[in-house]
C-alpha cells in the first residue's frame, strides 16, 4: 500500500505541471484555455486546483464563460462533468509519469457548481467535486469519530443544561 504523504506529493506536482505555459506540456488537459491563441485570440479564463482532506482530494475548477453557454442547464452540467473527467484524466497520467505509479480517483457525487455573474455577456463558475484516493493505507475518514470521543463527557453537561429550560413554571417566592 502507498502512503498518504507520497500520494498527495505526487497529486500536487501533477497539478501544479498544469499551469498555463508550462514548457514541459506535451499534452492537452482539455481545459478551454488551449484553444486558439494565447496572444492573438480572445481566450477564455480556466483552471482548477486540488485540496486534500484525509482519503479524499477536492477538484474545484473555475471558468470565466459567456453566458449564452449556460443555457440548456443539463447541457453545462455535462460540459463539466466532461472537464472535470479530463482533469483527472490528466492528472492520473501525470502522476504515473512523476513518480512511475498509478492512482485511482472515483468521484463522490455530481458536481457542486457556483454561477455568478460578472456583466450581461461572461459568467463566472466556480464548480466542486470530491473524489477517494484509491490504495491508501491507515487513512482514518474524516467524519470518522476518534477513540477518545467515546464517553463524550460534554453530552451530560448539554443535556443538564437543556433539563433548566423555561419550559417548567417557576416556583415564586412569597
Amino acid at each position: 500500500m502507498t502512503k498518504i504523504l507520497d500520494v498527495i506529493r505526487g497529486l500536487n506536482q501533477a497539478a501544479t505541471n498544469a499551469y498555463d505555459g508550462y514548457q514541459h506540456m506535451d499534452s492537452k488537459i482539455g481545459l478551454t484555455r488551449e484553444e486558439g491563441h494565447p496572444i492573438l485570440d480572445s481566450r477564455q479564463m480556466d483552471g482548477f486546483r486540488v485540496r486534500f482532506s484525509a482519503d479524499k482530494m477536492m477538484l474545484t475548477y473555475q471558468a470565466e464563460v459567456l453566458a449564452k453557454q449556460l443555457h440548456p442547464r443539463h447541457q453545462f452540467e455535462n460540459e463539466l462533468e466532461r472537464k472535470f473527467k479530463d482533469i483527472v484524466k490528466y492528472l492520473q497520467k501525470e502522476y504515473k509519469k512523476i513518480t512511475k505509479n498509478s492512482v485511482s480517483l472515483s468521484g463522490d457525487g455530481d458536481v457542486d457548481m457556483y454561477v455568478q455573474t460578472s456583466s450581461r455577456v461572461r459568467v463566472w463558475v466556480q464548480a466542486h467535486k470530491q473524489y477517494t484516493i484509491g490504495g491508501l493505507s491507515d487513512v482514518d475518514s474524516v467524519r470518522k469519530t476518534s477513540a477518545g470521543d467515546v464517553d463524550k463527557p460534554y453530552e451530560k453537561k448539554f443535556k443538564d443544561f437543556l433539563d433548566l429550560s423555561a419550559t417548567k413554571k417557576p416556583q415564586t417566592n412569597k
